[in-house]
């Protein structure tokens, strides 16, 4: 049987490592198996549902090369979910409700009071025909729920386990709206069934759905998919939340991180591996197994994601990045010893700019007034050949035999004069890339 998944997210808000997290799971496990993977707009919430948002996903999917085998968008299937509502009406599993939310928060509240679990009362299901005919003809608008059997629901998921749930613990759940407008929860389970969804993967905060779904899949006579559901991810700092500004992938694509660096680390956080530096999808999905997650919240730092865009960047090929220096705006050349210098130096690939310019172009730095003497005399010590390996090494014993200068002393104002920066690649690397008149020059020459 082909394994089928999905990812549903909703366009309410820009994509944050937590959901996205979820799609690169489901790309992994359908690559792993040879299935599909379908992407779904969950965008029946017309009050917040914004294109701005459904556009963003779009974007975010093909940065990230989350390839998915086809697009649904839940607000162009409504008929479809009508379809479903009057075969669980006929069912006898879909009820009309007419209680407002005001009557339904004053029923919470006594129950509250009274010690009670503040589930629905079904007071809904009391009700005569006659009473429901007033209801419709005074105008009331009813909202549908799905009656809930009173027995366990069990399944064995990939992740946690064998997971049961009692039916009376749940308030029977509204599936359509008074504005007729169908919830998340009923719109998800008859698309998972049109589109023969095999396996669900996504967090552990859709566990109590879960257990109402599967009652929902029931209902409708479909066969029920199996389940995974991951561990949350916390933010080591900051909150993650793609309606309070949490850390989404728009942003991180704009601060300059690598796709893969953020696939590498979302596929492997949370599992009983270290998290190891893939430089394509196909060596991730060979490793990929569902046994390594863990059941326990899995933290997010934005400084581990810093590091594993440092190593990846630090594992490609001088190819692939002579093809990539024109998205970030660099239209000359640059040679693979210039790269392979700078390299162990940036996080992000834009950086690589600042040593161009340093390596590539003439630079002056404002040498502080009680080194120039002593720079003047480093620059009457240069030697001639200084594209010779070895010539940082001779410049610096010629230059220690004729000053009582040491340490940081001698060298950091030769890297400043050089570079303007305190840190950075090596200086036996620059005296290499900048060329000795320029090198003179910067010295004050």
């Amino acid at each position: 049987m082909t394994k089928i998944c999905r990812f549903a997210p909703s366009p309410t808000g820009f994509l944050h490592v937590g959901n996205i997290r979820a799609a690169i799971i489901n790309f992994l496990y359908a690559k792993k198996t040879n299935g599909k993977f379908f992407l779904r707009l969950d965008d029946t919430d017309i009050e917040r549902v914004k294109d701005e948002y459904r556009g963003m996903i779009l974007t975010d999917m093909a940065w990230l090369n989350l390839k998915y085998d086809g697009l649904f968008k839940q607000s162009a299937r409504l008929e479809k979910y009508e379809a479903a509502k009057e075969l669980l009406i006929k069912n006898g599993r879909l009820y009309e409700c007419f209680e407002t939310s005001e009557e339904l928060s004053l029923q919470r509240k006594a129950q509250v009071a009274s010690g009670h679990t503040p589930i629905y009362n079904r007071g809904a299901l009391r009700l005569t025909a006659e009473q429901k005919e007033n209801f419709h003809k005074e105008g009331l608008k009813p909202h549908y729920r799905f009656l809930l059997e009173d027995k366990l629901t069990t399944w064995e998921d990939k992740i946690k386990g064998k997971i049961s749930y009692q039916g009376l613990h749940f308030s029977d759940p509204v599936l359509v709206r008074d504005n007729g407008v169908p919830t998340y929860t009923f719109c998800s389970v008859v698309d998972d069934v049109e589109m023969e969804i095999t396996d669900i993967i996504r967090g552990e905060d859709h566990i109590t759905n879960t257990a109402i779904q599967i009652q929902i899949f029931e209902g409708l006579g479909a066969k029920i998919p199996d389940f995974a559901h991951l561990a949350l991810v916390q933010a080591s700092a900051g909150k993650i939340s793609k309606r309070e500004g949490g850390f989404d992938v728009k942003s991180l694509r704009a601060d300059g991180y690598e796709p893969m660096a953020i696939i590498d680390l979302l596929a492997q956080i949370g599992t009983s591996e270290g998290v190891k530096i893939y430089k394509n999808f196909d060596e991730l999905v060979a490793s990929f197994s569902f046994e390594k997650f863990s059941k326990s919240a899995t933290n997010y730092d934005i400084t581990e994601l810093t590091n594993i865009n440092q190593k990846l960047l630090q594992s490609l090929d001088f190819s692939h990045i002579e093809m990539r220096l024109k998205e970030i705006g660099v239209e000359e050349k640059i040679s693979q010893k210039l790269w392979d210098a700078m390299k162990p130096n940036i996080s992000f690939l834009y950086e690589i700019k600042e040593w161009i310019e340093v390596c590539n172009h003439e630079f002056r730095f404002e040498n502080k007034a009680e080194d120039k003497e002593f720079l003047q005399l480093a620059a009457s010590l240069l030697p001639q050949d200084t594209a010779d390996e070895n010539c940082w090494n001779i410049w610096l014993n010629e230059i220690k035999q004729n000053t009582p200068r040491k340490g940081k002393e001698l060298f950091m104002p030769i890297r400043l004069a050089l570079s303007g920066k305190e840190h950075g690649p090596e200086l036996k690397f620059l005296v290499n890339l900048i060329g000795r008149e320029e090198i003179l020059k910067r010295l004050g020459s």
